[in-house]
């Protein structure tokens, strides 16, 4: 069966209520994944000091968790403020953006996330099995429900901006 197929035969979580806020609706928590040095291009204290500094700014104003593979954890606990959770977890690349989890609310305080199932950019050039855990992890550590997988794709790859009825 396609996933298109599938999905209508399972319960969206838009049937119990649940829905993408807005990018600029308020949140509890930024989720970022700490560089794996084998992928950072350049000198990798420059990708660490850059990480470290988004992160550790963020984490002066709200929760901020940090996924970081087993293999990095001193580097991350060198470089970001102990305000910053590190969340030990196997990861392929740096891009959580790209990789993490899609939380949904129910605006009664529910929680629910999306694991996507996460393809790589779509590119079949590397495997990318261990990022394909990491929006799982960040749900089961949110204590939120998780939803169904039915479709591939990176999770930047949608974004969402209004908040009811556009202009």
């Amino acid at each position: 069966m396609n996933p298109l197929e599938e999905n209508q035969t399972n319960p969206r979580p838009s049937d119990d209520g649940f829905f993408m806020p807005a990018e600029s609706h308020p949140h509890t928590r930024t989720w970022m994944s700490w560089p794996v040095e084998e992928t950072v291009v350049a000198d990798p204290d420059v990708a660490f000091r850059a990480w470290s500094q988004v992160a550790n700014t963020i984490a002066r104003y709200e929760p901020l968790t940090m996924m970081a593979d087993p293999a990095q954890l001193a580097s991350a606990r060198q470089w970001l403020d102990p305000a910053v959770e590190i969340l030990a977890q196997p990861l392929d690349d740096s891009w959580m953006r790209d990789s993490g989890a899609t939380f949904l609310i129910d605006g009664r305080g529910g929680l629910a996330g999306v694991d996507w199932t996460f393809n790589g950019w779509g590119t079949g050039l590397a495997s990318f099995d261990k990022d394909d855990q990491i929006a799982g992890r960040a749900i089961a550590h949110a204590g939120a429900g998780p939803t169904a997988r039915p479709w591939s794709t990176r999770a930047a790859a949608s974004t969402s901006t209004v908040t009811g009825p556009s202009c």
